[in-house]
């Protein structure tokens, strides 16, 4: 009824090809995250106004915890994608929803420190923020830096989710309603 297909013809990255390019862009992530994670990391100036570090704002904090997340996250994926198996409904869908949680979990990080590092550079007279990149012009730079490149990640992302998504969708159908004995429910099939 609810069963997956018992017979493992084909691996759900396809070919070796298909499988290593995979591998490969699961990879691409981990050394872009680590690269904006230990930019940020040693994101601090001080000058005659005092010292200001990444630690100092909530946000950069959040990206330096959600670029390891997913850096660490990149590389088990990686590692799971390049060794080849069967393929199971659980591990599509598995991929599928990780997929698209880092997505979202990276991109708000880069989305919020870039406000951050917006106010920092424009100011915001309303609220009293002044514009701190011109006293501590190396720390928006490198603030700048790690955030464009968590974009980028971003990106890298957006793809893995478009191609996990492609192949949860692609091979197994929509579950369907029947009746057996007048109670509804639902099954998977493999297309």
């Amino acid at each position: 009824m609810g069963k997956e297909s018992a017979i493992p013809v084909e691996n759900e990255s396809g070919s070796p090809t298909m499988r290593t390019a995979e591998t490969l862009l699961r990879i691409l992530p981990m050394a872009l995250c680590v690269a904006a994670l230990v930019i940020m990391l040693k994101d601090s100036e001080t000058t005659d106004y005092g010292s200001l570090s990444y630690s100092d704002l909530g946000a950069f904090r959040y990206l330096v915890h959600a670029s390891g997340v997913c850096a660490g996250y990149s590389l088990l994926s990686a590692v799971v994608a390049a060794v080849p198996r069967p393929s199971t409904m659980s591990r599509a869908w598995a991929f599928f929803l990780l997929d698209q949680l880092l997505t979202y979990i990276i991109l708000a990080a880069a989305s919020i420190s870039t406000e951050v590092v917006f106010l920092a550079y424009k100011g915001d007279v309303s609220i009293t923020w002044s514009q701190t990149c011109g006293s501590y012009g190396g720390f928006c730079r490198k603030a700048t830096a790690s955030i464009a490149i968590t974009f980028v990640v971003t990106l890298c992302y957006v793809g893995l989710s478009l191609i996990s998504s492609y192949r949860l969708f692609s091979k197994y159908d929509a579950p369907i309603a029947y009746t057996n004995k007048g109670v509804e429910a639902a099954i998977f099939q493999s297309s």
